[in-house]
């Protein structure tokens, strides 16, 4: 697929969809008020609900919306490779992800974006201060504290939210990081990609946001995209201890 962006278009968000038209009829005008000059590239993965005839709908209308169609539900990681790819060769100074169930304010991508300033990614953070988490059960809110304690620790990761799906890039951040080795398809995407940008030496920045529950549709978080989160910053973790301990 090839993309053109808007002129005026100061970076690009990219939005993986599975059966998410509804919460799309939302979320889309809420970011084009709240970042008139960001672009939307929706990547549909075959949404039998017909999520990705509706992003071609709102494509057709405004210009800012982009939508990149696959024919299979490949994974979270995927997706936003697919994406991201399209979305540096169109040569975007910007490129973000964001959830597209509502989760994610839109009405917070200023402070992200303000701190991309002296930054190559920033993350969204719910579990800094300043963060929130609303509507979450306490099984959940211990889930993700306990994931990202665990990434912590192996990987030593001087972040506290590794798995945020709300972030900006530099596009030459991206780049850096090489996309064309990364493996990860489920969530595990995220701490792949923090973890990537910090051993490249690259300025990573968390800011506080809000996370709301979504209201509609149901989640994409199984027990095998936890399992392939678990054995995958296991795996990492032991291969930079023993590459550390093989460094003279």
């Amino acid at each position: 697929m090839r993309l053109d962006p808007r002129p005026d278009a100061a970076g690009v968000l990219v939005m993986p969809t599975y059966n998410e038209r509804r919460n799309l009829e939302r979320i889309v005008p809420r970011i084009r008020a709240a970042a008139p000059d960001l672009d939307i590239l929706v990547v549909d993965d075959g949404s039998p609900d017909g999520t990705g005839a509706y992003a071609d709908q709102l494509s057709s209308r405004d210009p800012a919306v982009h939508v990149l169609h696959r024919t299979a539900k490949e994974g979270l990681g995927a997706a936003y490779v697919a994406g991201f790819r399209v979305a540096l060769a169109a040569g975007y100074p910007v490129i973000g992800e964001m959830d597209a169930d509502g989760s994610h304010l839109p009405e917070q991508l200023p402070r992200l974006r303000e701190a991309l300033a002296d930054a190559d990614l920033v993350v969204g953070a719910r579990w800094i201060p300043g963060g929130e988490v609303r509507n979450w059960s306490r099984r959940r809110i211990w889930l993700s504290r306990g994931g990202n304690a665990y990434a912590r620790a192996l990987l030593s990761l001087p972040v506290r939210d590794a798995t945020s799906g709300f972030r900006l890039f530099r596009a030459s951040a991206l780049t850096t990081i090489d996309l064309d080795s990364v493996q990860s398809t489920g969530y595990v995407f995220q701490t792949d990609l923090v973890h990537r940008a910090l051993r490249a030496g690259l300025r990573v920045r968390e800011v506080p946001i809000t996370f709301v529950d979504r209201v509609e549709g149901e989640s994409k978080m199984s027990a095998s995209v936890a399992a392939e989160s678990l054995l995958r910053i296991t795996a990492w973790g032991i291969r930079d201890r023993w590459a550390r301990r093989r460094t003279p």
